[in-house]
């Protein structure tokens, strides 16, 4: 049995499900909402890479390394987006979260911190898990204020990484939150949200 096995999580207008090629179409659509995959620090598909990125998801699942989802809208079906659980380590109860990014006109809405709490809780609620952590490019600054605003703990630096999508090599930031942690955090991020409803 996975660690991370198929689930729907939903919540405040928002279905995350597992990620299968159906959603390629969806996807191509977000990625096209502010031409994702032109941001260097990022690892949104191009349009005609889009099927291979779900297939590798979908051969990363198969391996325990990796779930992803689909982000959609719960009242108008549309994909907003993905992410996912990956470095999966069920014998220490840990997953990230990550490989996430969204259609340029949902950003800095509320859809990044209701999937984020949904992942969180599920992680933390359900799969009992000890950690849940965060990577980022370190020039990525809009990916590092997300996920301090989640309340995860700055970690470190690891240098000379990875590859970035033009050839260059990235220094990695890492983040992480423990679950005795997550209390703390949970209440903060739906204080914030229900802030974010009242001025929305």
């Amino acid at each position: 049995m996975a660690f991370v096995e198929p689930v729907i999580l939903q919540g405040r207008g928002l279905l995350l499900e597992p990620l299968a090629l159906s959603h390629e179409a969806g996807l191509v659509a977000a990625a096209a909402d502010g031409e994702l995959w032109k941001i260097r620090v990022t690892s949104v598909p191009e349009p005609q890479d889009t099927r291979a990125y779900i297939e590798t998801a979908l051969k990363m699942r198969e391996e325990g390394s990796r779930f992803a989802f689909a982000v959609i809208d719960e009242a108008t079906g549309r994909v907003l987006g993905s992410t996912s659980y990956h470095d999966i380590l069920p014998a220490v109860r840990r997953v990230e979260i990550g490989y996430t990014w969204y259609a340029k006109s949902v950003q800095r809405t509320h859809v990044n911190t209701t999937a984020k709490l949904l992942m969180m809780g599920h992680a933390f609620d359900q799969l009992a898990c000890h950690v849940v952590g965060w990577r980022t490019d370190n020039y990525n600054f809009a990916s590092q204020r997300a996920i301090e605003r989640l309340g995860a703990k700055k970690d470190g630096l690891i240098r000379g990484h990875a590859l970035r999508r033009d050839g260059t090599i990235r220094d990695t930031v890492m983040y992480s939150m423990r679950a005795g942690e997550w209390p703390e955090a949970r209440a903060q991020l739906l204080y914030l949200l229900e802030q974010h409803a009242r001025t929305g």
